[in-house]
């Protein structure tokens, strides 16, 4: 598998579809954003829950040991606390930290604030390792 980039992740058509931007590779962290548009929007007029969850999911993948660094996984748990809604026009960040990487599994944990900070969501994710990194 091809390592992931800011300009190969920023590629997915889901994501370009949803407005969704990476905006950081780390070592042990990833960040993407978005800012809540009426595509976005439930029947209430607020960010709809997947919205928030295609963010906690997604950025998982992003830290450099997973697919950055060539290491294909998969998400084999997803589990998301809404805490408070996001209204069109919030710039939603979403921050993923590796929590634990072992052989077969990843734990991270994410939260997602708004534009003032203030914390909408947090979740947890676990990820499968299917692959290691083709050998140079």
């Amino acid at each position: 598998m091809k390592p992931a980039t800011l300009e190969s992740g920023n590629a997915i058509a889901m994501l370009r579809t949803l407005d969704i931007r990476l905006v950081e590779i780390g070592e042990h962290h990833a960040v993407m954003e978005v800012e809540v548009g009426k595509k976005h929007l439930n029947y209430l007029g607020g960010a709809h829950g997947g919205l928030i969850a295609t963010l906690i999911d997604t950025v998982c993948f992003f830290p450099r040991p997973f697919i950055p660094s060539g290491r294909l996984v998969t998400t084999s748990n997803l589990n998301v606390s809404f805490l408070r809604p996001a209204a069109p026009g919030d710039h939603l960040m979403a921050r993923a930290e590796v929590l634990h990487r072992g052989r077969r599994t990843a734990s991270l944990s994410v939260r997602v604030l708004d534009g003032e900070s203030r914390l909408i969501a947090h979740g947890t994710v676990t990820l499968m390792v299917l692959q290691e990194p083709d050998a140079p």
